[in-house]
């Protein structure tokens, strides 16, 4: 029942004869909640994520497996596999309303309180107690991880304003503060990158985990709170920068490890959620298949590279960005040619440099080459794979002659698709061949541009025909056959040699 359909009850009285039951408020911590939701949508057979991608056989299974079990879990991985995203699909198993004593910092359970205010408030008022209500989404706290978070920020500290308005000592549990994760009780806390938080602070949430206590300026505060307490970190991190202490990691009960999309499909779906590409310019705008798998495989490519550091992964977003940054280019080229309809090429991928050289750490090798070379490497690498998959088998060999009996075809990366077209549309064979990307598509001039200019780059990755910055497409150079008489080294270098 969704609590727009009925009457939420005001008081502590009105709570205790409503479905809010002692029972099922006092007596249910946030783990049973969550167990129960997720049994309920099991057995109805809904989505448990949305969003979520490429994780239904890996790291679902054992998400669920945590929340059965009602363990505190980690999600151990590189960056960019989806770790807050999926920590934050976590409130989708929370009820839709939790009610809870109005204006308590940390939400107090009505029926059993564990702040002094709330008690005294109860003491007071009694049934006419004032409650108020939670939705999922204010019963997630997150927290990223940095060297400088202190315990106040995390447990709480003395508020000696509030001792001087209340006329209260300072030893009064009236005058704490209470931090993020008191303020998480009968919730969801999450911490992101936990190696980078300091040792001591670790300590203090392992002790909450175990024991339920705080000490606040040597102040001794017994808050046994109800929270899921849920993690992030990065392998690469217990090394680099810190790490997670044993009593904390033993204390943890699952530890879940993710990873990035396994094919190129669940790739191109996580992009296309991701990605903000739907602009609907005047005329529409057309993404190829093809472009979106070149993109992708530039990814996946990337993770293969031994030039790139593997210890510091290949973020998802590097695919988000790029796809993003090359529909900006088709974008800029139909506006300054009054073209309606958008369709991105494979120049604009290679336009989209910035959005990729930023995206990973180079080895040695890769530093000496450096991160344009590289991903320029990357880009050839993805197109020659796709163009692989669309064209093992065809025969091109018309087009690689029309190159072999000296044609040259220069294409400026704003040019206009009807002029681009023309100049393709000579090329003996070439229209033939793009025939097979067009199925779906739009009859367009820049779909046709798009799809010849791929068959090209193909050509070039596999080596068919060459390609230069100054005469464009050409045939490849042949190097010539050694003879039975040529010499190595060249009879005027041979003193060099000896």
């Amino acid at each position: 029942m969704k609590p727009s359909s009925y009457h939420l009850p005001a008081t502590l009285g009105e709570l205790r004869q409503s479905e809010f039951s002692q029972e099922r408020i006092q007596y249910r911590t946030v783990k049973d909640e969550m167990r129960a939701n997720l049994i309920c949508r099991m057995e109805r057979g809904e989505s448990l994520f949305p969003g979520i991608i490429g994780y239904d056989d890996t790291v679902i299974p054992q998400v669920v497996n945590a929340i059965l079990s009602r363990h505190h879990f980690i999600l151990l991985g590189l960056r960019g596999q989806a770790k807050t995203r999926l920590l934050r699909a976590l409130t989708e198993l929370l009820d839709p309303v939790l009610p809870y004593l109005a204006g308590c910092e940390i939400r107090d359970n009505p029926y059993a309180p564990i702040c002094q205010h709330c008690r005294l408030l109860v003491a007071e008022k009694g049934d006419a107690a004032p409650i108020a209500y939670l939705p999922p989404e204010l019963r997630y706290v997150e927290k990223l991880a940095t060297p400088d978070v202190t315990i106040a920020d995390m447990i709480g500290d003395i508020d000696p304003i509030k001792a001087a308005r209340g006329g209260l000592d300072l030893s009064s549990e009236l005058t704490i503060h209470y931090g993020l994760l008191p303020r998480a009780h009968r919730g969801i806390f999450a911490i992101n990158e936990l190696p980078d938080l300091a040792g001591k602070i670790q300590v203090g949430l392992f002790n909450i985990m175990q024991e339920g206590d705080i000490q606040i300026k040597g102040y001794p505060v017994r808050l046994p709170l109800d929270v899921l307490m849920v993690f992030t970190a990065n392998p690469e991190d217990y090394t680099a920068r810190g790490k997670i202490i044993t009593p904390l990691k033993d204390r943890i009960g699952s530890e879940i490890r993710t990873h990035y999309p396994v094919t190129l499909d669940h790739g191109i779906s996580i992009t296309e959620q991701e990605a903000w590409v739907d602009r609907r310019p005047r005329g529409g705008i057309c993404i190829p298949k093809y472009i979106k798998e070149i993109v992708e495989s530039i990814a996946f490519l990337a993770r293969e590279e031994k030039k790139i550091d593997k210890r510091s992964g290949v973020s998802q977003r590097l695919s988000i960005t790029c796809l993003e940054n090359v529909v900006s280019n088709a974008e800029r080229r139909a506006l300054r040619n009054k073209e309606r309809l958008v369709v991105p090429r494979v120049s604009d991928i290679y336009a989209a440099l910035p959005s990729l050289t930023g995206k990973f750490e180079l080895e040695y090798e890769g530093e000496l080459k450096g991160a344009d070379t590289v991903a320029r490497e990357l880009i050839k690498g993805a197109v020659g794979r796709i163009y692989t998959r669309y064209f093992d088998g065809v025969n091109v060999s018309q087009i690689v002659q029309w190159f072999e009996l000296g044609g040259t075809l220069k294409i400026r990366d704003s040019q206009p698709a009807a002029e681009l077209l023309k100049q393709l549309e000579g090329i003996q064979g070439l229209m033939e061949a793009v025939k097979t990307l067009e199925t779906g598509l739009p009859k367009d001039p820049a779909v046709k541009a798009s799809a010849a200019e791929f068959v090209l780059d193909g050509l070039y990755a596999h080596r068919r025909i060459s390609r230069s910055e100054e005469l464009g497409y050409m045939a490849e150079e042949k190097k010539r056959e050694p003879r039975e008489h040529d010499e190595f080294p060249p009879r005027g270098f041979r003193k060099h040699y000896n």
